[in-house]
């Protein structure tokens, strides 16, 4: 099997170093403007393809900027979407670390480097010593998608057409390769560790048993699992008694989750359709879980999410919301950059005081809320595990500039949880009776943490 080391060294620089790139009287090296936007903080050693370099000789981590398109691509995209580019198409090396788990070089970046904005002047040597030629915009890696104007081509923002193409663009990589990075669980959301040396099978098996408590749901009971994924809750409640719908936009991972039903023999209480979570008719739900899904609805859209899910629930039914959010309530929910070009098309993300509030605007209690943040981070550590693990396989299913848009992903994702940049909350609800009254609920939290 070629090694990841083995095929970088056989493909060789995707082009030839610009003999014109050597330094001149008054002109900058490309590590000297670097040092420039870096404050001359660098972290880490940065080598460049005119032959200079930044940084602490002996430092742990390296960047090696190897072509003039790199260049180009650092200067033109705007906040990491540059550096993005660069280290996706091949123009940047990183050393130090692997690229199925950069945390560690992204973690000395995030607690070193300080980006200083030259003077008036100082920019205009910069773009004088790296050529007026690569101020312009070039085509970006082919796994970038486009930037949001030129997605009204599939629809306005979060409608129908336009959801199903963002949950293809995530989804529908490979169920072979979410079964190498999730494992046996193929469960794509923040578990729950019981403990800090517990496994990640552990954990999303917990995960699923502190939904399972939260929702109250006994044998005889009817569930809705909207954005059910590969169908894990589907499955886990369907073993114990209940009766489970799930539902999702990915094709893939209907397929993958109706064969996974079968062979585990749970046809008769379990499951999964390919669609939109609005195109479910049933009603009268004992509990509905949404797991995940809330992400990809669109604030916006929140009043008309939490509306439809009451109306497919009973009186005294329950409803568990688990989703990533916002430390705060105001900020813009949008993605950008990176995660919005490379990750989550169209994901947006809001508090948990905006979730709350919609929830309670629709004419549901909440009960309980919690954050898992730290749970995620660990998560993520796992993810990343798995793809290092895998990451030869993993670059003969999906391509080497893909599995690298996942390391670089899930190690900065783990890295904002572990700062409290996003978090993930659990928000717990019921549907009152025409009373207004929660039902026989128990006066105090009913399960297990």
């Amino acid at each position: 099997m070629t090694t990841f080391r083995e095929r970088s060294d056989a493909a060789g620089p995707a082009e030839p170093a610009d003999a014109a790139a050597t330094p001149t009287p008054g002109r900058l090296t490309l590590a000297e403007v670097l040092e420039i936007f870096a404050g001359s903080r660098l972290p880490l050693r940065i080598t460049a393809y005119d032959g200079s370099s930044a940084g602490p000789p002996d430092a742990s981590f390296g960047l090696d900027l190897k072509t003039p398109r790199g260049t180009t691509y650092l200067a033109t995209g705007r906040g990491d979407l540059g550096l993005a580019r660069a280290y996706i198409a091949g123009d940047i090396d990183i050393r130090g670390v692997h690229p199925g788990d950069p945390y560690q070089l992204l973690k000395a970046l995030a607690d070193n480097l300080e980006f200083a904005r030259p003077s008036p002047r100082v920019m205009a040597q910069v773009i004088r010593s790296i050529g007026f030629e690569h101020m312009r915009p070039i085509a970006p890696p082919p796994q970038e998608v486009p930037p949001r104007w030129r997605r009204a081509a599939q629809g306005l923002r979060h409608s129908r057409n336009r959801d199903a193409e963002a949950i293809h663009h995530h989804y529908d990589v490979s169920n072979t390769f979410y079964e190498w990075v999730l494992g046996p669980s193929m469960t794509y959301t923040c578990a729950c560790y019981p403990s800090p040396v517990a496994s990640l099978e552990e954990a999303q098996e917990n995960k699923y048993r502190l939904v399972f408590e939260k929702l109250r749901l006994r044998p005889g009971d009817r569930l809705l699992d909207v954005g059910c994924g590969w169908g894990g809750m589907v499955r886990y409640a369907a073993r114990r008694g209940v009766t489970a719908i799930g539902v999702t936009l990915s094709r893939e991972q209907t397929a993958w989750a109706q064969r996974a039903i079968a062979e585990e023999g749970l046809t008769q209480r379990a499951e999964v359709r390919f669609g939109d979570y609005r195109d479910i008719a049933e009603g009268g739900f004992d509990a509905v879980s949404s797991i995940g899904l809330l992400e990809h609805i669109g604030v916006r859209n929140y009043p008309a999410y939490f509306r439809f899910l009451r109306s497919r629930m009973r009186p005294g039914a329950l409803l568990l919301n688990h989703c990533i959010t916002r430390s705060d309530n105001k900020t813009e929910p949008s993605a950008q950059g990176f995660i919005d070009r490379y990750v989550f098309p169209d994901g947006e993300l809001t508090g948990s005081g905006r979730i709350i509030s919609e929830a309670q605007d629709a004419g549901l209690e909440v009960l309980h809320e919690e954050n898992l943040r730290p749970h995620y981070a660990l998560t993520l550590r796992d993810w990343c595990a798995n793809l290092v693990e895998h990451w030869d396989e993993a670059v003969d299913e999906v391509g080497l500039p893909a599995a690298k848009v996942w390391g670089l992903y899930m190690a900065g994702s783990r890295l904002a949880f572990e700062s409290g940049g996003i978090q993930l909350h659990q928000v717990l609800a019921v549907r009152p009776d025409a009373r207004g009254d929660a039902v026989d609920l128990p006066l105090r939290p009913w399960w297990t943490a």
